[in-house]
């Protein structure tokens, strides 16, 4: 038996990483499969009638072991991978595709499972146990119990494929950014960079033992680079690295498995009786159906487009002006963008850095939760971690009581997925009568300390821990009985209010002067910075709106339709990309090769979510900033109505509880300055 198939007697049962060897993870798998079948086999001979409890509940609460192992080992594939990990992800993705159909095709368990559905109008149930009954139902019906014995057998196959292929796809993805480097030995082709970038670049080469710069594709080397440097070929060459990966027609290309994961997508809903594969996913949503969803992108293109062309316009003729560039390409956006944003802002990350050291930063996190949500953080070194640069904090109440124990891992290294995102290492529920607290982590890429400096974020770095740390405090304050209600288990276009809503604080006077120091004089950030910061907080929106439309748009052009006549991946994502383009088209370039989001992740058919959300949490904000930032008494009903609930209701309707009222689209576009303000 390994150490994963039993207690793990640690502090706060968390996760005994370095007691884990790579090799006891498969057959750990097959031990917590085999168990996990037996407590559903428990539920299905049962001779008592079906009843909520032994049912319903019993399914919910089983597989708590496999589910365990599950979220140690993906979230290090993710995190902390190497060969050995990703082989056993190949071996164990289609075990566990199989056992999920195993659950889900599994006739004497619907019967049982439908036998309390039907009798639900009889049942004295709560609004929490009514959503997971209404839940367990769907996820059996949703998922093949209906269909008849030959369409579930080609239901698993499918399953199996797609499993195997999005693990795949993640491979090549990351196989290509640690396979590219651009390595420097001419100090007038970093001309530009700023010194910090310069060092961490010059840090390693050395730690590969080069002269020189070394510049990857790992987000604290390339966006540096794509912003300021001077060399518009070199921006050129790093630009068609990254915009090619998965798109070289060599061992790591994507086209095939992209083309494979749509049609396999289509195949699948048309099985469930579902138009396409975004009309199955949109059925649990927010937004409902593909129509809905288009209809809102387009919307929401009408409004930024013209605003969009406008920005546009006027960096072409800015670029002109400043260095005779008559055809603005996709690598000197950042570039010239950054560089008017200067101009007219006096504004750029370098005078902001200083203010923003990575530990402040934190800090200053903590201090926002502690003054909405009275939670503390204290730094812990009593619980293992996976990797030396891992944080480990412990999260307690007003009252002292456990909140959740809270990891952070913060920069780039050969084992890690680019991006950001939170994560969950053990949920939250209630079960034997005690209140069993999560285990939440957030994993970024940040530019690491050098010799001389720490770890000095920019803007966007700041915002982005902001946003991982929402979803991380929708993760930690959960308070449900259900595990599989609990925390970010919400509609998709729901979880990313509680990460967008956050950033908020990132722009505010009486938020950034708790935290925004000097690294080296402790001075308070000055007060022009802040107005500059929330001056240039609307710069070039109408051109980042556009972008995150085009990405839904994208999404839903592969998702919201029968892509079987599809031969073609680069010109299917043109046709796509018309209405939203600005740039002239880069011919070695593909996104949808590399579109982790929505091939890899969850977000298929859920990329417009980013935008849907950012309406949610501008209409949530301006509650905030009527009552105050800080306000305990909107901090509390956000607190009630929404981190707590997971998904224990409606969306739309924690939602109105917490507002009065339904969310308006106006909030967004009054923010992002493409509407007046009221």
């Amino acid at each position: 038996m390994t150490i994963l198939n039993q207690p793990f007697g640690t502090k706060y049962n968390s996760a005994p990483f370095s007691k884990i060897k790579d090799e006891d993870y498969l057959p750990a798998f097959k031990k917590a499969i085999k168990k996990a079948k037996s407590e559903i086999d428990a539920i299905v001979i049962n001779e008592a009638n079906p009843t909520f409890e032994n049912t319903i509940e019993a399914l919910d609460y089983s597989g708590e072991e496999l589910d365990r192992i599950s979220s140690i080992f993906f979230n290090l594939n993710s995190a902390e991978t190497n060969d050995k990990i990703q082989k056993i992800a190949q071996e164990v993705s289609p075990l566990l595709s199989e056992f999920s159909n195993d659950i889900t095709l599994n006739e004497d368990l619907f019967k049982r499972v439908k036998a309390v559905y039907d009798s639900k109008s009889n049942l004295d149930l709560t609004t929490e146990q009514e959503t997971l009954l209404d839940k367990k139902y769907k996820g059996f019906s949703r998922n093949g119990a209906n269909l008849p014995k030959d369409k579930k057998e080609k239901l698993r196959a499918i399953d199996k494929e797609l499993s195997q292929l999005k693990l795949k796809f993640g491979e090549h993805i990351l196989a290509e950014t640690n396979k590219f480097e651009m390595h420097l030995t001419d100090e007038s082709k970093v001309s530009g960079l700023p010194d910090g970038a310069k060092e961490a670049a010059k840090q390693l080469a050395e730690s590969k033992g080069k002269d020189g710069w070394l510049i990857t594709l790992d987000y604290p080397s390339y966006i540096p680079f794509m912003t300021y440097a001077d060399n518009r070929e070199l921006r050129e060459k790093l630009s068609k690295a990254f915009g090619s990966k998965g798109f070289h027609n060599d061992e790591l290309d994507n086209q095939d498995i992209v083309l494979r994961i749509a049609n396999l997508r289509f195949e699948r809903a048309q099985l469930l009786g579902y138009k396409t594969h975004a009309h199955f996913v949109l059925e649990e949503r927010m937004a409902e159906t593909p129509e809905k969803v288009n209809a809102f992108l387009e919307e929401l293109l009408e409004k930024a487009k013209p605003a969009a062309e406008n920005e546009f316009k006027k960096l072409e003729s800015f670029a002109k002006d400043l260095d005779h560039i008559d055809q603005l390409q996709k690598w000197d956006s950042a570039y010239y963008s950054e560089k008017l944003k200067q101009k007219l802002f006096d504004l750029n990350d370098e005078k902001l850095k200083p203010y923003f050291k990575l530990e402040n930063v934190i800090n200053g996190a903590f201090i926002v939760a502690e003054k909405l949500y009275g939670l503390q953080f204290e730094d812990i070194k009593t619980i293992d971690k996976y990797h030396e640069d891992v944080l480990t904090y412990k999260v307690t109440d007003s009252e002292g009581q456990l909140v959740s124990i809270f990891y952070a891992d913060f920069f780039p290294r050969a084992g890690k997925r680019n991006g950001a995102w939170m994560t969950s290492y053990k949920p939250q529920m209630v079960k034997n009568g005690e209140n069993e607290r999560p285990h939440v982590s957030i994993v970024c890429n940040f530019t690491k300390p050098t010799k001389s400096k720490p770890s000095l974020l920019t803007f966007n770095e700041v915002t982005t821990l902001f946003h991982e740390f929402g979803h991380a405090l929708h993760g930690m304050l959960a308070n449900t009985t259900y595990p599989s209600l609990s925390g970010t288990n919400v509609y998709w276009d729901f979880v990313e209010l509680p990460s967008q809503v956050l950033e908020n604080w990132c722009y505010e006077e009486e938020s950034l002067k708790l935290f925004a120091t000097h690294y080296e004089t402790g001075e308070v950030i000055p007060m022009d910075l802040i107005e500059k910061i929330k001056a240039s907080s609307t710069f070039h929106e109408g051109m980042q709106t556009l972008r995150q439309i085009s990405f839904g748009l994208l999404d839903m052009a592969w998702h919201g339709i029968d892509p079987s006549s599809i031969s073609d991946v680069k010109q299917h994502e043109l046709k796509a990309f018309e209405g939203t383009k600005l740039y002239p088209d880069v011919g070695e370039n593909c996104m949808s090769t590399a579109f982790a989001h929505i091939f890899q992740g969850g977000y298929s058919s859920g990329y417009y979510s980013y935008k849907w959300a950012e309406v949610l949490d501008a209409d949530a904000f301006e509650y905030f900033k009527e009552e105050g930032i800080f306000s305990k008494t909107v901090a509390e009903k956000f607190k009630s109505f929404v981190l707590s609930q997971g998904g224990t209701e409606n969306p739309m309707v924690l939602y109105k509880k917490f507002r009065g009222k339904e969310p308006q689209p106006d909030a967004l576009l009054r923010r992002a300055g493409l509407i007046e303000k009221r």
